[in-house]
């Protein structure tokens, strides 16, 4: 039962939308549980009290994950008055002071014990609900009493001080339904896109959508369409390839069938003051003694609050701020690089193209005054000074102000804004902004050493993941795709790998891939139609303009040629590929040299989309990557050549075809041990030696690899050369037996069956045979008997002096002649071996069978004999 002075429940409401989400019991989750309560409750438009809802939750959600020290569970619960959040922890039987009792609800001053002193002050209602197992706090908070028709308004402004927009205001008005397909377009889309109704209506929102385009945005698109309402930036990819910077305005709809769907408002992104929503004041969310007597932060008063966590919403925070204290049409913001001889634009507003994102500048450049970023400058008419600010050049901006953002005297940094007008910016207006630079350059500075040391450490992850797959592959195609992949769309949104075979040869386009897999083909298209980048060995990333260009000429061919104004007056099939090709490697392209062991083998090419650049910590990780990469591609390069040089020699050592011999059926079958080996310690032969005779072998070298293999090729050469010199059977071994001898400390033991083959005509054959310390060969006969076709004697390798004799065996129509070596018979499993018998008894099973199905019996009862691949050669 509930204790009095809290109320455990709410009174009758509909609940419209229900959200929630679990906490682990770690610091992190508090600031986690804070985003998304403010996410949901901005999603559903309830932005009056989402300051309030977010104190309550960060209060109650420390109590559980750091003092309980359990699992939080936040529920958000949509009403017609308001919101109801419930914070559940799975520590019940923890006190809680409540109100009527003799217990306090805690200080100010201790750590715990101050959310419940929070929903008192701040909550409509609120209420604690026990279970066996859990506890919940909730509160309630009503939203406030508006006149109808209000949402927000500002204060009267003087009309030199309204926002500046172009005289012909143009707002795209676009429906989305459930599916997120376009349904309505209105005149002003078309105008600011270049699409007809015609061409969009039924396609996916997101095929028009660069998401997201301003720093700082974590919600997708998809994301955003389903919230109730939502403001924010991104770009429209137009038709004639361009992305759009727009400022959008989602409002979540249902018609009277209850279909929903999601109406767009969207104007170019420098009039967003026509849509944007006025940033709520601190005094808009103060209440009672909680905010009374507080010291106002200069830094929250210029950036707003909560201040953005990320050093790109920061920035974009910054620039906006900037532009519209000082009533501006423009501002950019400028980050010094670690040796501060260079500024590097990161964050833009108001500025027609998003070009500029992430270019450099020197520190010093221009001339008077105004020469130096060190120092506050204004410029009242840029025309009169060609070149003072380069980021502005054919902005039409004409007056400027920039400060520098400094921390202990160090540069680390540069602010500015700009106007269409000239003369509009006076010394005052630069003390205003120096003022506001000084009070946001620490916050910047910490953010971006933030941002520079969690990069550090991503470097350093991405390259040893790099390294260790690239390490892990000797294969030339796969290492291709590796390295694109690796960097697509990690570091770039397209690569192309181009490799160089020799110093005389022309580079080869070798490997495409795009983030969009639909682009591939278009995209190695174009490239093949270029020339390649000059293969310099200069290190370091340089730009490449030839894909960029040719796109942009064959996206305006084609275009062309859709308007009836080219060579071919018809709409080409290929017009929606072309434009897509042209706005997906419209922005910048870089080449990094591929260099291994002082020579170029390739170029690794980098792009981005429309109107995108590259940051200097992207080019430095991919330079890196390029090292490694081209150490890798030459080292599988060198291993192809060995593996194709070994090949062709272990080919060699191996018999050519084998011969039709009259009225006998011949199959072979050879495996040898080890991976990319084809020749090992065990070989055959067959050979004729003069008209009517043919010898054969099958031998076993001590040993495998390319040691036993020399000897393998010795043996195999001399046993020809001597048969067919006229030597018998125990001649030719003799003589081979003293070859092997001769190798000295390279010699070998061998064992070896060799015989002479004479086929007659009533289809029955004679032979003669010598078993030098070889496995036996066995006989079948048609009744499915087996038996030793040789005699055992010593094998070859050891002794000086041998005396061998051979035998004759007459093998009669039907018979089988099975020669194997010992890789066969001495098959293991555990302490189980094949052994001669077992090999006997498989045999005898292939009466009837051609020589080809005994083969093939033979090798699968010894495949299945073990579970484990064989380590020894095998004939």
């Amino acid at each position: 039962m509930a204790e009095p002075g809290v109320e455990t429940r709410t009174r009758s409401s509909v609940i419209t939308a229900r959200a929630a989400a679990s906490f682990d019991p770690v610091g992190r989750s508090v600031a986690t549980a804070r985003a998304f309560v403010r996410d949901t409750l901005q999603g559903w438009g309830y932005t009056d009290i989402v300051d309030d809802a977010v104190v309550l939750t960060s209060e109650l959600v420390t109590n559980a994950v750091v003092h309980a020290g359990t699992t939080a569970d936040v529920l958000c619960l949509r009403t017609d008055e308001g919101v109801r959040v419930e914070v559940g922890d799975r520590y019940p039987e923890r006190d809680v002071p409540l109100q009527g009792t003799a217990q306090s609800f805690g200080s100010p001053d201790r750590e715990g014990g101050r959310g419940l002193l929070l929903c008192a002050a701040l909550a409509s209602r609120w209420g604690v609900d026990y279970a066996p197992t859990h506890k919940h706090v909730w509160f309630q908070l009503d939203l406030p009493e508006r006149p109808v028709g209000i949402r927000s308004a500002g204060p009267v402004l003087p009309v030199e001080h309204l926002p500046v927009a172009d005289g012909r205001i143009r707002v795209a008005v676009v429906q989305i339904d459930r599916s997120g397909a376009i349904n309505a377009w209105n005149e002003d889309a078309e105008e600011l896109f270049g699409y007809d109704a015609d061409q969009v209506t039924g396609k996916q929102l997101t095929d028009f959508a660069a998401w997201p385009h301003t720093p700082g945005i974590a919600t997708g698109i998809a994301d955003a369409l389903q919230l109730s309402r939502w403001e924010g930036s991104y770009g429209v990819r137009a038709a004639d390839g361009r992305t759009v910077p727009v400022y959008a305005s989602h409002l979540r709809v249902r018609d009277t069938s209850g279909e929903p769907s999601t109406v767009c408002l969207l104007v170019r992104d420098f009039e967003r003051a026509v849509l944007q929503s006025p940033q709520r004041t601190p005094g808009d969310t103060a209440k009672g003694s909680l905010s009374e007597g507080r010291t106002t932060d200069p830094f929250e008063v210029f950036i707003g609050s909560p201040a953005p966590d990320d050093l790109d919403g920061l920035l974009q925070r910054t620039v906006e701020r900037s532009r519209d204290m000082l009533d501006a049409d423009s501002a950019f913001l400028l980050l010094a690089t670690d040796d501060e001889t260079e500024l590097e634009v990161r964050a833009t507003t108001g500025l027609p193209s998003a070009r500029q994102r992430f270019a450099r500048v020197p520190v010093e450049a221009g001339t008077g005054r105004y020469g130096s970023a060190r120092m506050p400058a204004v410029h009242d008419d840029l025309t009169a000074v060609p070149g003072a600010v380069p980021l502005l050049n054919g902005t039409g901006m004409r007056s400027v102000v920039t400060v520098p953002l400094k921390v202990e005297g160090r540069l680390t940094g540069s602010l500015g804004v700009a106007a269409e007008a000239p003369g509009r910016y006076s010394n005052e207006e630069a003390l205003r902004l120096q003022f506001a630079a000084d009070r946001i350059a620490l916050a910047v500075e910490s953010a971006r050493l933030g941002e520079l040391e969690r990069l550090r450490r991503g470097s350093l992850s991405f390259l040893v993941e790099a390294s260790d797959l690239l390490a892990g592959t000797l294969d030339r195609d796969q290492t291709l795709a590796l390295m694109a992949q690796m960097t697509v769309p990690t570091l770039a949104t397209w690569c192309a790998v181009y490799t160089i075979a020799d110093q005389s040869s022309e580079p080869y386009l070798s490997f495409v891939l795009h983030e969009d897999e639909e682009r591939i083909d278009g995209l190695k298209a174009l490239l093949s139609k270029i020339d390649p980048p000059e293969p310099v060995p200069a290190p370091g990333a340089r730009v490449w303009n030839a894909p960029t260009e040719a796109a942009h000429q064959a996206a305006l061919r084609t275009s062309m040629r859709s308007l009836g104004l080219g060579s071919t007056p018809h709409v080409g099939s290929g017009i929606g590929t072309t434009l897509a090709t042209a706005a997906a490697v419209g922005g910048e392209t870089v080449v990094l040299p591929l260099v291994a062991r002082n020579r170029v083998i390739g170029m690794l090419t980098l792009g981005k989309p429309t109107d995108d650049h590259f940051r200097q910590e992207i080019l430095e990780l991919a330079e890196d990557l390029s090292r490694r990469a081209a150490l890798a591609l030459d080292n599988s390069r060198l291993y192809s050549e060995r593996m194709a040089i070994s090949q062709s020699l272990q080919r060699s050592l191996l018999p050519p075809e084998l011969p039709h011999v009259p009225n006998v059926e011949v199959e072979v079958i050879y495996r040898a041990a080890g991976e990319g080996n084809e020749v090992g310690g065990d070989f055959y032969d067959l050979f004729p030696i003069r008209d009517g005779a043919y010898g054969f072998a099958i031998g076993d070298v001590c040993g495998t690899g390319p040691e036993a293999a020399a000897v393998t090729g010795l043996a195999r050469h001399a046993l020809r050369l001597l048969a067919r010199e006229g030597f018998g059977g125990p001649a030719v071994l003799e003589r081979l037996n003293a070859a092997i001898l001769d190798e000295g400390a390279r010699s070998r033991f061998l064992t070896l069956l060799y015989g002479e083959l004479w086929p007659q005509e009533d289809g029955s054959a004679i032979l003669k045979v010598v078993c030098a310390g070889h496995p036996l060969p066995l006989r079948l006969r048609p009744d499915g008997s087996v038996e030793p076709a040789a005699e055992p004697q010593p094998l070859l390798g050891v002794m000086d002096d041998l005396e061998l004799y051979e035998q004759t065996v007459t093998l009669d129509p039907g018979d089988v002649l099975l020669c194997v070596t010992d890789g066969v018979t001495e098959r293991r499993e555990g302490t189980r071996m094949l052994g001669d018998d077992g090999l006997a008894d498989v045999l005898a099973t292939c009466t009837g069978l051609t020589a080809g199905a005994v083969a093939a019996r033979i090798l699968r009862a010894v495949e299945r004999f073990a579970a484990e691949p064989a380590s020894d050669d095998m004939a």
